[in-house]
């Protein structure tokens, strides 16, 4: 009997040894992270906007996190090439996404999607507002958004507004203007804000939304004015420009932008990443890199950005919806 107790006694301790171990198994995991690079996959091109915030942000985690972490561009399909490509990777916490607002807008825009933002890309963090602006040729009438709904009724289908493409921020932001304004405005379709931006000081195209960071050296030259900011609060850089929600109260458009990862990637990561990037935005010498980019930090819990980003899915699809938006898909 006392051998046989001896035995069982044993095979208890090491029955809980081993259960001890699988309980931190979870924090051991977490405080080897990462041994290895990172890849962080972007879906826009080199040398915009989200590839230079990309990469002030890799190199604050590659610091933070002693491993390098390095910008995979792969753009195409209004970002979905980048968020498959994650998708497909292991949910280890070694391939991180950059979340555009142009993902949000694609689960109305495009039809059958092989997959799930919502379901198959676990949030992480926020990185930062892109603040939209809606911009005119010098020439332009309007100068204020009160104008520019007079003058549209005035003229409805008579003045051009171009977009950086069918789908964009840029073109969604535009037709939820029309709707809540009551307006009719042509749409112009570019390849890009460069070509948008050419022409529009060019007068071909009359107004325009775009992000500030293209076009803040413009109209600070004067080739292009300000009629409005289209996020909630007046860009610091240009005060005395109001936000459109001053005139059309509940009007909000946002270019923003944020981080995330495959589903199934360990909480201990998320956490990890969620703290190490919002760190990264709390820094003044990031947030002084972020602003000379015309850009502004949104800091989120991942829940919190997952909240947000599940509810910009939900604005922009009834806009697609309502004003009828479809594209050609291959």
């Amino acid at each position: 009997m006392r051998a046989r107790a001896s035995f069982n006694r044993r095979s208890f301790l090491r029955l809980a040894g081993a259960g001890a171990v699988t309980a931190t198994s979870g924090v051991a995991f977490a405080d080897n992270y990462p041994a290895r690079p990172i890849r962080f996959v972007v879906g826009f091109p080199p040398g915009g906007g989200a590839d230079i915030v990309s990469r002030i942000m890799a190199a604050w985690l590659s610091e933070r996190l002693g491993q390098q972490v390095f910008v995979e561009n792969r753009a195409g399909a209004s970002t979905n090439i980048s968020i498959q490509n994650v998708i497909a990777s292991p949910a280890d916490g070694y391939t991180l996404l950059f979340v555009a607002a142009s993902a949000a807008v694609n689960p109305a825009l495009f039809k059958n999607l092989p997959f799930d933002l919502k379901r198959d890309i676990a949030p992480v963090a926020g990185l930062i507002d892109f603040p939209l602006v809606m911009v005119a040729h010098p020439s332009f009438p309007a100068r204020t958004v009160p104008e520019l709904i007079a003058y549209a009724k005035q003229n409805p289908g008579k003045i051009t507004i171009g977009s950086y493409g069918v789908g964009s921020t840029s073109h969604v932001s535009n037709e939820l203007f029309q709707m809540m304004a009551g307006v009719q405005l042509v749409h112009v379709p570019y390849k890009g804000g460069a070509p948008m931006g050419t022409d529009l000081m060019a007068g071909q195209v009359q107004l325009a939304i775009d992000v500030m960071t293209g076009v803040l050296p413009h109209i600070r030259a004067g080739t292009m004015r300000p009629i409005a900011i289209l996020g909630k609060t007046r860009y610091p850089g240009l005060p005395d420009v109001p936000t459109m929600s001053e005139t059309l109260p509940l009007y909000v458009a946002n270019s923003w932008c944020g981080v995330g990862v495959a589903r199934g990637t360990r909480p201990e990561i998320i956490t990890r990443l969620n703290r190490e990037i919002n760190a990264g935005l709390a820094d003044p010498a990031v947030k002084k890199r972020l602003a000379d980019v015309a850009t502004t930090p949104i800091v989120y819990t991942p829940d919190e950005f997952g909240a947000y980003v599940a509810s910009e899915i939900d604005k922009w699809a009834g806009v697609v919806r309502a004003a009828h938006i479809t594209i050609k898909q291959g």
